[in-house]
């Protein structure tokens, strides 16, 4: 039983871990970050409202998609004691690009200010090519 349980334990470790697939240079990539200090997680939810089974990373063909990423974030109240703990936002935000290009990279990055999130797509020369349209947060 004690064998099956390790097994079963590395198996789910190692499903976790798993490579990144190969860039395909017929698509175009998009990598995810976030690079504010509250910033916790961020991934691919949806591309053109078809979810995604690996949320690392979006790889899409040229043109037109629609992104939606979750992002989670810490946001502090300011208080004393107790009331100083950072609490967990939780947002879905959209972003429209109409201009998709084979074989480049792209960067999706989520930032926080306080309560408020945001997301832009920049490319591969770190120009801003997009922002979120759509913010859906939880809290």
């Amino acid at each position: 039983m004690r064998r099956l349980l390790l097994l079963l334990t590395a198996s789910v470790i190692s499903g976790c871990l798993s490579p990144m697939p190969a860039v395909n240079p017929q698509m175009a990539w998009v990598d995810m970050s976030t690079p504010t200090p509250g910033g916790k997680l961020m991934m691919a939810e949806r591309l053109d409202n078809q979810r995604l089974t690996d949320g690392r990373f979006f790889q899409v063909a040229p043109g037109s998609h629609e992104l939606m990423v979750r992002f989670d974030f810490e946001v502090f109240s300011g208080g004393f004691g107790m009331m100083n703990d950072p609490a967990e936002r939780l947002c879905y935000l959209t972003i429209r690009y109409d201009h998709f290009e084979a074989g480049q990279r792209y960067m999706l990055e989520g930032r926080s200010l306080s309560f408020t999130p945001s997301a832009r797509l920049y490319n591969a020369k770190r120009e801003i090519v997009a922002e979120d349209r759509a913010v859906d947060c939880a809290i």
